[in-house]
């Protein structure tokens, strides 16, 4: 769970506390409004995932971008390894048993059906929320006639 947790955690916490900010986080935004936290949560996104690109129109040559992108693609690069070490760990130290009636097979169209699922629901609940108050909402405004 703690690997699930770490991608959106770090996502999510600095762009948060990148837009309560204004003096350091939101006065690099070229763009205000919906469009301004979609470029921090990009840039985010970006950097925890490994790329480190940004919107063209978020100036990330800041001592604050500069600082807390670099922790969030450290933390996207290398504190997600230790989970999925000890998960390794734990399961080559398990011992193989035979299969039973009981037992959920995992080659089976219901098991990638469920798997997906899980996937598509975890992520639309984690990254919603946000998504809606960029692209979401920024589209909205442009449909009726506003823009920042």
């Amino acid at each position: 769970m703690l690997y699930l947790l770490i991608f959106p955690l770090v996502i999510l916490g600095f762009s948060a506390v990148t837009v309560l900010l204004p003096n350091l986080g939101l006065a690099s935004r070229a763009n205000l409004g919906p469009h301004g936290l979609s470029e921090i949560l990009y840039a985010y996104t970006s950097a925890t995932g490994n790329n480190g690109s940004a919107f063209a129109g978020l100036n990330a040559n800041t001592h604050w971008y500069n600082t807390t992108l670099g922790i969030a693609m450290f933390i996207g690069r290398f504190l997600m390894l230790i989970p999925m070490l000890a998960i390794a760990g734990n399961l080559a130290g398990k011992k193989s048993i035979p299969a039973t009636s009981g037992t959920f097979p995992v080659t089976t169209p219901l098991f990638t059906t469920l798997l997906t699922g899980v996937i598509v629901i975890v992520g639309a609940l984690t990254f919603f929320p946000v998504l809606a108050l960029g692209p979401v909402l920024e589209h909205l405004l442009m449909n009726v006639g506003k823009s920042y």
